[in-house]
């Protein structure tokens, strides 16, 4: 396949996406193949919330949003750039995906489906719904992508390579099944935002959709904030207010109520604003419906710190105060380019 069908391909996906990103949803007429997928994705929308409860309709519209707009022509052209990919190794590479929000393993798809090789995939029993049909989808739009990738159950085989995504604990059964083999294992990783008090509050208020989008579930989700001696929290739970919806949502309320008397049956000091605690913690995995928090003394002393966890962390959020920083409100946005543990991808299945 030349690249640029595999292009055409993956922006007709993009295009197909975006017909789902706000209610009521309507057909566009110039996307291909409508009639056979358009009514089918809207039912298996229903089907995925039945299927894995955090999978709520504005969850997927977002994170269909966030596809449509990284599946264009200008991002492909960008992204693709720097590669060399004018010969295909057709390696297979065996996917294990996670599942913990809608789509996450579709950018290791993308990567090993448009490098020119061959995706073979486990999906996560959490998300394994949605990317058949996207790529039912891609394979009805360019036919030779059905022979490009293949979905099991059983436990890998006859492989070149893998990318593994999962927890520490799985990643130490990862190493050792795969170890011998190319490999990218990724492990628990968290955000953080830092904080010295000038955020403004649409500043916070953005900072709210880095913390609660897809309920904290993501690695991209702010789990950790670092705060400066003396920090005044009124601003940010001011800000954190008008997410007090969530609250509403059973499974959500289970976890707060849960953590929450955790949290007071050991004693611990916390904040709390009837939907979201937050607690001084060194820790950087925060529960669902909490925020860890941590004082610092000086930038230069908090820059060595995260220099150090460096392995714990994926995204940084500030106003410019930490080096590579992302704005606040972008973390559940990345770019093609934004390679989940900054591990280039495309790097990798070049170099097989």
């Amino acid at each position: 396949m030349i690249l640029e069908d595999k292009k055409k391909a993956f922006i007709q996906l993009g295009l197909f996406l975006e017909q789902f990103t706000a209610q009521p949803y309507q057909q566009n007429n110039s996307v291909l193949f409508n009639d056979l997928f358009f009514d089918k994705m809207e039912r298996l929308m229903d089907q995925l919330h039945e299927s894995n409860s955090w999978f709520k309709r504005p969850q997927l519209e977002f994170a269909f949003k966030s596809w449509s707009n990284a599946l264009t022509q200008e991002n492909l052209d960008k992204w693709l750039a720097p590669y060399d990919l004018s010969n295909e190794k057709l390696k297979t590479i065996g996917l294990i995906l996670a599942g913990n929000i809608p789509m996450v393993g579709f950018h290791d798809v993308l990567s090993v489906l448009i490098s020119g090789n061959k995706a073979l995939i486990k999906l996560s029993s959490n998300d394994e719904l949605l990317i058949p049909l996207v790529l039912d989808y891609l394979g009805t739009i360019e036919a030779e992508l059905k022979n490009r990738y293949k979905i099991t159950k059983e436990k890998l085989g006859n492989f070149d390579a893998v990318i593994a995504t999962g927890s520490n604990n799985t990643a130490r059964y990862f190493d050792y099944y795969f170890g011998k083999h190319p490999n990218i294992i990724r492990k628990n990783r968290n955000s953080v935002a830092v904080l010295n008090g000038s955020e403004s509050k649409e500043d916070l208020l953005a900072l709210g959709e880095d913390i609660f989008r897809y309920y904290g579930l993501g690695c991209r989700n702010v789990s950790k904030l670092f705060v400066p001696k003396g920090y005044n929290f009124d601003a940010f739970f001011e800000s954190m207010f008008v997410f007090k919806d969530l609250i509403n949502d059973e499974k959500y309320t289970n976890n707060y109520d849960y953590n929450k008397a955790v949290y007071l049956m050991s004693n611990f000091n916390i904040l709390d604003n009837g939907f979201l605690t937050i607690k001084e913690d060194t820790s950087y995995a925060s529960p669902i419906s909490s925020v860890f928090y941590e004082y610092y003394e000086d930038l230069e002393t908090l820059k060595n710190k995260i220099n150090s966890d460096n392995e714990k962390i994926q995204c940084i959020v500030s106003n410019q105060l930490i080096e590579n920083s992302v704005p606040f409100g972008s973390t559940q946005n990345p770019a093609l380019w934004d390679y989940a543990d900054d591990v280039d991808t495309m790097k990798f299945l070049l170099s097989l």
